[in-house]
């Protein structure tokens, strides 16, 4: 059934491609089927997304939406990032951590329609494709900071597929960044913005120059473009510096009492360790044994005293409300900061009044600055590389007073017995800061024409570009073994230096080594840290070369207007390297882990076509059709390493009246893998393999609980060993019974062999697509246009990020599952002497087709100018999503809704209202997000706050032209609405901020 499906799809795409061969050598006879029509409108047609066909913004079959230049300079915009998190259909990519203790992102920002996940919206610049800006461990992603201001002229957003025109990724949409086709004179930018809390400077700097030359034939310009915006910790914000977690709530007493089974954690902190050091006799996490002076807890104090301690009110391992510990919302940034510059220039040349040469350049540079988890050494990791510092009151560190202190407290310690301190190091490194840091490179060249034969008109244009992208990610990291010579500090000769194994008569045969004064926050020598500290990081390089070529124009003449048709050939080569630095391929620090270098390439080939039919236009006076018009797309793909695809695209627009205009469109869509998903870097460690379905306690659950436990009954049938403790135990039972009290430890200890890499042997995933819509431009309102469509999206096939956890829940849950699936994880044949039979031994994390996505929703516009007297002119713009569906399945077994989430609420919906009157302009815009839940299924019985308040945000700007200087300012959320609590990423976290900026013409 695929298979022909399949095979139609070919079909379809081969017969446009044939169709358009064998009208294009049709007779101009042809063009007495009917008389001459206007063509007038044929003038000013233009490309837009969706289509590579010269047809007018308003002729689309799938809904479109434009972000032009004066609502980037209306709402005082410095990337181009800011204008897509403006999209109702986008879900916004912040640069904002979200409060789990993750950090806040490299800085980069991707589209992502109807969030379906932002490898899979399409980027274009000038309808071409981009190189990827990201590291490539993923998605294929074009980072929109990229993007230059000075000379972008709109931001076209195709909502739902694509892929038959532009090729892979266009499975939710498509966003194409178009630039000016022309500049001529000079224009300085700047702007200055602040938050009404004194912080979040943000500034940035223009200046776009162009000319004319040739008597006009030709023009060149050029723009250069300078932003920054700083990095926020989580204190800076009321709501995120609530420090709020759940915990398990004692009170619940059943799943129906009407009581949270977890319940809110304010000012939460760790208690077990701090940056100054708490103090442990045994080194376990429990109160009981921290280290106490007359039941009071001790730590150190930054100058290295010992005082007492507040672990706070503590609720279990590891947090506390309160306290003296580590706070919770210190252990990551909330935002990102990231430093732009951008220079571009176009230019273009007729060299015949029909012939054009073109040419982009464009350099882009961007950095982003990450505030990640840092340097830990606490009690909750003892036993590994992030353990606790043991030490004796031998250290020569320690001061008078807290060797008296701690002899006191612990006399064993006086007598040379260890006591351990739990810290988290802010001075063990130069800094402790993630960078990203990427240079974008691209020169395209371009010739572009038109001729005619006949009566017929035809256009033409042939590129090709080179793009590289050369990022890098820094930050510093602790050398395993150089920590360990240099935290045992002796005293040799009066001078402190490295011992070995905490070993008072000997000392380290590092000459280098510089001992660490761990005591107190702020100690660490200068000559410790250079010492240990060790640059991490990777360097990669992703180059793309494309050579497309395009032939568009006139095919016949029919009763209802001109049929038009577009051929576009497109073979584009795609390359990647990534090379960690010394330590990570040393496996230096962290973990251990041994990090690969590696390269690889793919080609691919790409042959699209489209046709244009109208079919009844109103001449024709046919009853209840003013204009009947189909299209119809397909494209054939030869990639090197996923192999061929054929997807295509169909469409029809109907107007039974003047002014109301019915449109539908069904598509085939695909993504292919990136070079990443398929050569990642292995890399193998130690780590948890999260939940076990065979587990006891997770056997009876799942998507399909009967087939779960049949298939993990049929393994311990067939294991005989399966379930046997390391003592014996359960030998003597059934199968049935060991799997009863089956316990596997894998899933809580860094016990089983993790595999984490790419995988050669991913295929396409496929999309279906289905959009119908109305269009109502009434004649007896001029100005005014109201749109209303359906975006239903099927996706199979999904290339999914598969850990351990999801390929084990994807063999047991599965009736017949892919042998594939079952083999990328082991268990242990017989008891270790340690851990059961049965405990899974190795697992991999790499990517898998199998994921299925369901998307269901509505878009909605409205657009309105009017002018009602000489008050001046205004423009109404509405946009709204309405997301009725998004499930998603990992393993195409357990689904998971996002929608009437925070993460896809029901309604977004934005409101402009734009008036102008001479140099005057004055912008209001509002926008709202709907009640939700946190949660698709959450109640109060499983959260203490199950739904999320709507959330509306104001902003106002102004703008006036004082000659050739205009100023503008504007206040961006002035009613300072936080997010709904207690959802930080649920509305605008920055809250009030205010804006002003100049540019001045010349």
């Amino acid at each position: 059934m695929i298979q022909s499906r399949m095979e139609r799809a070919g079909l379809a795409a081969l017969m446009v491609s044939t169709a358009v061969a064998a009208l294009f050598a049709a007779p101009a006879f042809a063009q007495d089927l009917a008389p001459a029509a206007d063509d007038s409108a044929s003038a000013v047609d233009i490309v837009v997304t969706g289509s590579r066909i010269r047809r007018d913004a308003s002729d689309e079959t799938a809904p479109l939406n434009v972000v032009d230049s004066q609502t980037i300079a209306d709402r005082g915009y410095i990337s181009a990032s800011e204008a897509l998190n403006q999209l109702t259909s986008n879900s916004p990519m912040l640069n904002q951590a979200d409060g789990s203790g993750e950090g806040s992102g490299s800085g980069q920002q991707f589209p992502n329609l109807f969030g379906l996940g932002a490898g899979r919206t399409l980027t274009l610049l000038n309808g071409r494709r981009m190189v990827t800006s990201s590291s490539g461990l993923g998605d294929a992603q074009v980072d929109a900071n990229i993007i230059p201001l000075g000379l972008l002229d709109r931001v076209e957003v195709v909502q739902g597929g694509g892929a038959a025109v532009y090729g892979s990724d266009a499975i939710a949409g498509v966003v194409n960044y178009v630039l000016k086709e022309s500049f001529e004179g000079l224009e300085l930018d700047g702007q200055n913005g602040i938050s009404s809390r004194g912080d979040y400077h943000t500034y940035s700097l223009r200046g776009t120059a162009g000319k004319n030359f040739a008597d006009g034939r030709g023009n060149v310009a050029i723009d250069l473009n300078y932003a920054q915006s700083p990095t926020l910790m989580f204190a800076a914000r009321p709501l995120s510096a609530l420090g709020r977690l759940t915990v398990s709530n004692p009170d619940d007493t059943g799943p129906s009492d009407g009581i949270p089974s977890v319940k809110e954690l304010l000012d939460a902190h760790f208690w077990e360790f701090n940056s100054n050091g708490v103090l442990f006799n045994t080194p376990a996490p429990f109160t009981r044994f921290l280290t106490q002076s007359n039941g009071t807890p001790l730590q150190f104090d930054s100058s290295g005293n010992v005082v007492p301690y507040d672990p706070g009110t503590s609720v279990g391992i590891p947090f506390s409300s309160g306290g003296q510990g580590f706070a919770y919302r210190d252990l990551a940034g909330l935002r990102t900061g990231v430093q732009r510059f951008t220079g571009n220039l176009i230019a273009h040349y007729d060299l015949t009044d029909a012939i054009t040469l073109r040419t982009e350049l464009l350099y882009a540079r961007t950095e982003g600055t990450e505030i990640p988890q840092g340097q830990s050494r606490t009690i909750l990791n003892f036993g590994t590389y992030a353990g606790p510092v043991v030490f004796t009151i031998d250290n020569p560190y320690l001061t008078d007073q807290a060797k008296a202190a701690l002899s006191a407290a612990r006399p064993a310690f006086a007598a040379g017995a260890p006591l351990f301190l739990s810290k988290y190091f802010q001075d063990l490194t130069p800094d402790n800061l993630q960078r990203y840091k990427t240079d974008t490179y691209r020169a395209l060249l371009g010739v572009d024409g038109e001729f005619s034969a006949g009566s017929r008109n035809f256009y033409w244009s042939v590129s090709g570009s080179y793009a590289r992208v050369d990022g890098s990610q820094r930050r510093w990291e602790v050398d395993n073994a150089k920590y360990a010579n240099a935290i045992d500090a002796v005293l040799s000769g009066g001078q402190i230096v490295c011992g070995i194994n905490a070993d008072a008569d000997a000392t380290n045969d590092d000459a280098a080594c510089a001992p660490i004064n761990p005591f107190g926050n702020g100690n660490v020598s200068k000559a410790a840290q250079k010492y240990v500290s060790v640059r991490a990081g990777l360097d990669y390089r992703n180059e793309q070369t494309d050579i497309l070529a395009t032939l568009g124009g006139d095919v016949v003449r029919l009763p209802g207007g001109t049929v038009k048709f577009s051929l576009a050939y497109e073979h584009r080569d795609e390359q990647v390297s990534y090379n960690p630095l010394a330590a990570n391929q040393q496996g230096l620090f962290g973990g251990g882990t041994l990090e690969m270098a590696q390269s690889a390439g793919y080609n691919t080939d790409e042959l699209s076509g489209e046709l244009l039919i109208p079919l009844i236009d109103s001449a024709m006076n046919v009853p209840i059709v003013h204009m009947l018009e189909a299209s119809a797309a397909g494209r054939l793909v030869d990639n090197s390493i996923a192999g061929k695809e054929q997807v295509w695209d169909l469409g029809l627009r109907w107007q039974p009246v003047d002014g109301v205009t019915l449109r539908v469109s069904r598509s085939r869509n695909f993504r292919a893998p990136t070079l990443a998903m398929l050569f990642a870097p292995t890399t193998t460690s130690l780590g948890s393999v999260g939940y076990d379905p065979c587990d006891a306690d997770r056997i009876n659950s799942g998507a399909n609980p009967s087939v779960r436990y049949a298939n993990c009954l049929a393994a311990f049938t067939a294991n005989a060993n399966y379930g046997v403790e390391a003592d014996g135990t359960n030998a003597g039972l059934s199968p049935a019974e060991r799997l009863a009290r089956f316990q596997d430890p894998a899933e809580n200890f860094e016990r089983a062999t993790i595999t984490t890499g790419g995988n050669p042997n991913l295929r396409n995933e496929i999309s279906d697509t289905f959009t119908y819509g109305i269009v109502l431009q009434p004649k007896f309102i001029p100005g005014l246009t109201i749109s209303a469509d359906r975006i239903e999206i099927d996706l199979k096939d999904g290339l999914s990020a598969f850990t351990t956890e999801d390929f084990t829940a994807a063999c047991y849950d599965n009736t017949n599952p892919d042998p594939a699936v079952c083999n990328a994880f082991s268990r242990i044949a017989a008891s270790d002497g340690v851990s059961p039979g049965g405990t899974i031994l190795a697992g991999t994390t790499t990517t898998f087709n199998a994921g299925v996505v369901k998307y269901r929703g509505e878009v909605y516009a409205i657009d309105y100018t009017f002018e009602p007297g000489r008050i001046g002119a205004f423009h109404v713009g509405v946009n709204a999503t309405h997301n009725t569906l998004l499930t998603t399945s990992v393993t195409g077994e357990n689904y998971i809704r996002t929608d009437n989430t925070y993460e896809k609420p029901t309604w977004e919906g934005r409101f402009n209202l734009d008036w102008t009157r001479g140099p005057v302009r004055v912008s209001y815009q509002a926008y709202y997000l709907d009640k939700t839940r946190a949660a698709y299924d959450a109640t109060i019985e499983t959260n203490p706050n199950p739904m999320l308040d709507s959330n509306l945000t104001h902003s106002i700007s102004a703008q006036v032209e004082a000659g050739a200087i205009t100023f503008r300012a504007g206040i961006d959320n002035f009613t300072d609405e936080a997010p709904s609590y207690p959802q930080i990423a649920y509305g605008d976290i920055l809250g009030r901020r205010f804006w002003i900026g100049a540019k001045l013409k010349m």
